[in-house]
């Protein structure tokens, strides 16, 4: 994940858990009590809404049967993402993979025990139509949004500090990181070894994310990166980066990255990007702009 080295304010820090992960908050004035509720709340929503593992959400429900679903305001700016990253692809990051997911055991309660072979995640336009905010579908889905929904967390997290007066920021969602202020050098942890940096990367401002196949692996060959078309996990690469002006943007590249080379999703999307392949070999956009090391 990319790991920030230095800040260039004098940053207060929050740290916590939430949706699953580590999130920090460096902000160069302290947030007040206030403004953590009002934080708690944004992310508390998004996860009752969005969140595979808990029983509770809309997504949990769209689970049980077909029907009409009522996502809220984030469904438009989300799903349009996924459509655009879909087509980019060919197919393969698709918000529809849950249910092969859960077949492979990342399932709501981290099973980690396949149950059989995951077939390709639905065609969304069969099975499933956006209108505003509600969601109608003609079949049960599983939707995941863990492509690109935490990036997309961020950048409400971010958008809600700036509300509340913060002028100079970075929120980093344990690889998902959005930077407002002077530049910051971000380390790019080595997927082999957490203690090693494939390089180092000069922050200015905008959003860095980082996938890695090995963050949350679990069995022979299984971790969390799928290819819609197939069901099953990748295997060539091994680790990506992005660069963009949104979170939600770098998120969804960086997942993209494991199936379309940099050079090409950045004539498709206005990203840069890294990515390494199991052998150790990298492949970069021309202006991803990171030192790497060799």
């Amino acid at each position: 994940m990319p790991t920030p080295t230095s800040q260039g304010f004098p940053a207060t820090e929050l740290s916590f858990d939430a949706i699953g992960t580590r999130w920090r908050i460096d902000t160069a004035r302290p947030i007040s009590t206030s403004e953590r509720a009002a934080l708690d709340a944004l992310i508390e929503q998004f996860d009752r809404t969005w969140s595979r593992f808990r029983g509770d959400s809309v997504v949990a429900a769209a689970m049980l049967a077909p029907g009409t679903f009522d996502f809220g305001a984030d469904a438009p700016a989300l799903f349009d993402l996924y459509r655009r990253l879909s087509e980019v692809t060919g197919g393969a990051e698709s918000p529809l993979i849950g249910a092969a997911m859960d077949t492979l055991g990342y399932d709501a309660s981290y099973s980690l025990e396949p149950r059989g072979t995951p077939g390709p995640a639905p065609v969304w336009d069969e099975v499933a139509h956006l209108d505003g905010t509600i969601l109608t579908t003609t079949v049960a889905v599983s939707i995941d949004v863990g492509a690109a929904g935490k990036g997309y967390l961020v950048d409400r997290v971010a958008e809600m500090l700036r509300s509340l007066g913060h002028e100079e920021y970075t929120v980093d969602a344990s690889g998902d990181l959005l930077h407002v202020g002077p530049p910051i050098r971000v380390a790019l942890e080595h997927p082999f070894d957490p203690a090693l940096a494939v390089g180092v990367l000069t922050l200015s401002g905008g959003a860095l994310c980082a996938s890695a196949s090995n963050r949350r692996a679990w069995g022979s060959g299984l971790h969390h990166v799928l290819d819609g078309r197939t069901g099953q996990p990748t295997s060539r690469v091994v680790a990506t980066w992005a660069t963009a002006e949104t979170a939600a943007l770098a998120d969804g590249a960086a997942t993209a990255l494991f199936f379309t080379c940099p050079a090409e999703l950045r004539d498709a999307l206005p990203i840069e990007g890294l990515r390494m392949f199991t052998d150790g070999r990298v492949e970069y956009s021309p202006h991803f702009g990171a030192e790497l090391f060799r």
